[in-house]
């Protein structure tokens, strides 16, 4: 029964990293914002979901907006650093990553965020959506955001969408299957994963983790082959000595029935259930084979048991049938080229190679890497406004996994610094048809666009230019440079401008090296882009070879010119799980 009805002008249903950044950024843009979650933390993929080592958008250039001001966050809070798992540069407690959401919130009188509840009926008037029910309460809102882990406002408001494989013949993808077969119809969509953290107690003796129903050490027996132990438990290595299990050979990737996540409540449930299972008997058999030092992570998460993340981390979801799908070719490199073509309308950056998750099986797909900064990156895409918003329904956007977008093409769009993207520039434009008073599809694709640009908070890029970071002056010029010519946007992904940080002048830069240390060694090259470091001084590290990598395009300039075997003193941080130097200040440079 609903005992009270709330009005708004933004609704974002869903806490997760896109409804949470979509309402943020609502209300920060001056909009009367309500965020409904089901969760109590907020963020997701980076919080909830417990993937506290995120993938992508990695590069300084691609880490602005919301994202890089969590990251800018993050490295504040976080005691020890971030880096520390070889899978990502960014690992932490996901805790801290909740507590930066939270403060987010607090600090916004015009955003009210409520806990613990998710979404039963869609209201309708003709085409266009004017509010939500609750357990006991209501919100109508002049525009209503998906934030959902599966789209479930897509299916409540019957508003078309997408579940599983569009065929080669749809679209063209090179990826995409011939025909339907065995495979297409066990796995509709990428396998969720039940993260599980877990802790090395060194010289005591952790409580022994039980089996869980359907246990089976076969399905686990090959799952650090060629990794070896130690490298397998440092992929999600976190501060603390703790390990993120999200791990997809032979590991706790969960696919078995994955239909249930949509077919009700109840089946929802028993899927949910039976992946913490597996995972809990993933932990099980790490701590059979590794030996009672490892046990469950202990006051992690909100709940009992606290090393369990509070949900699945979901990879795929329903999809939306909008204005305009994200293909896969619209994620691959131009023929010849380092980049993707862009789209005209692109709100938010993505670069992470296209990941599919199958147990069991390895599906392969286009590749769209490529070498940078001395390791394997992904190729830079966009995505389109017109993505976010449905074919026939007004009143609504969608900001999480659920935009218009291939089953092929999810597999780069789905990760969360993408993610996070999209969920600004939707609470972006919501709260601009507010102003306008203007549907989604109304709404002038460069108003929203200059918003997202000249942020006062977050300003975010929307055009991917390696070599552009958000610290230069002349950042703004040349993302609207591109935007006004897209015929110009070079194939190699770097604007013609020389670079500005050849020395530490700025605070950004001063920063960096602060928190870094001073090397000296022997510069190597082994291939284009595969730099080595043989250290000399401090003592304390000499004789050790490590791989040298950087973030940041100057130093990317420097190491591809620098001589081989010379001298060199550079400033970095060493990641002893990865076993490379990851470098912010090189010479003079």
């Amino acid at each position: 029964m609903v005992n009270q009805t709330y009005t708004a002008d933004v609704l974002v249903v869903g806490g997760g990293t896109g409804g949470t950044a979509a309402a943020i950024q609502a209300a920060r843009r001056g909009a009367k914002t309500i965020l409904v979650s089901e969760f109590p933390w907020l963020g997701g993929m980076l919080t909830s979901a417990g993937v506290s080592a995120p993938d992508g958008n990695e590069l300084e250039a691609f880490q602005t907006g919301l994202w890089g001001a969590f990251l800018q966050e993050l490295r504040q809070r976080q005691p020890g650093g971030l880096d520390n798992s070889w899978v990502s540069f960014f690992s932490y407690d996901p805790q801290i990553g909740a507590e930066i959401f939270a403060d987010w919130v607090q600090e916004l009188p015009n955003l009210h965020w409520i806990s613990g509840q998710v979404p039963i009926e869609v209201f309708r008037q003709g085409d266009s959506i004017t509010g939500v029910r609750f357990a006991d309460f209501a919100v109508t809102a002049k525009i209503i955001l998906d934030g959902t882990e599966l789209g479930d406002l897509l299916a409540l408001a019957e508003i078309p969408y997408r579940w599983g494989w569009e065929l080669q013949s749809e679209w063209g993808e090179p990826s995409a299957p011939v025909g339907f077969n065995s495979f297409t119809q066990k796995y509709p969509v990428q396998a969720p994963t039940y993260v599980v953290i877990m802790q090395d107690f060194g010289d005591a003796i952790a409580p022994e983790i039980p089996s869980a129903p359907n246990y089976n050490p076969s399905q686990f027996t090959d799952a650090w082959d060629g990794y070896g132990a130690e490298t397998f438990l440092n992929y999600g290595r976190l501060p603390g000595n703790r390990f993120m299990i999200n791990w997809p050979i032979c590991g706790n990737d969960y696919g078995q029935g994955v239909g249930r996540l949509i077919e009700s409540d109840v089946s929802r449930g028993e899927f949910i259930q039976e992946s913490r299972w597996h995972s809990q008997n993933f932990a099980h058999f790490i701590q059979n084979q590794l030996g009672r030092r490892y046990g469950l992570a202990e006051k992690v998460f909100p709940h009992a048991p606290t090393a369990f993340a509070l949900h699945p981390y979901y990879r795929e979801s329903r999809r939306l049938l909008g204005l305009t799908t994200v293909r896969e070719q619209d994620i691959l490199p131009i023929a010849g080229g380092r980049v993707a073509s862009i789209f005209n309308d692109a709100i938010a950056v993505g670069n992470y190679a296209n990941d599919h998750h199958y147990p069991g099986v390895q599906f392969s797909l286009q590749p769209k890497s490529i070498r940078w900064g001395g390791r394997w990156t992904g190729t830079p895409f966009t995505i389109p406004y017109s993505s976010l918003i449905p074919a026939t329904t007004d009143g609504f956007l969608v900001c999480e996994k659920n935009i218009s977008v291939s089953h092929i093409a999810n597999g780069a769009t789905r990760l969360q610094p993408v993610v996070m993207g999209i969920g600004q520039a939707a609470g972006m434009a919501a709260a601009i048809c507010v102003e306008l008073n203007c549907q989604p599809r109304h709404l002038p694709v460069r108003s929203l666009q200059t918003a997202l640009l000249e942020d006062n908070r977050s300003k975010t890029a929307i055009i991917p230019l390696f070599n552009l970071p958000p610290n230069r002056s002349d950042w703004l010029h040349w993302q609207l440079y591109y935007l006004n010519n897209p015929q110009a946007y070079p194939d190699s992904g770097y604007c013609p401008c020389p670079s500005e940080n050849e020395y530490p002048d700025s605070a950004f830069d001063k920063a960096l090296i602060r928190e870094s240390n001073c090397f000296q060694g022997i510069f190597s090259r082994l291939e284009q882009q595969e730099y080595r470091f043989a250290v000399t001084a401090p003592a304390a590290y000499q004789g050790q070879n490590w791989q040298l990598v950087t973030l940041r395009s100057h130093i990317e300039e420097q190491l591809r010119t620098y001589p081989h075997e010379q001298l060199v003193t550079l400033w970095g941080r060493n990641n002893h799980s990865g076993n490379w130097l990851l470098v912010e200040h090189l010479n003079g440079g």
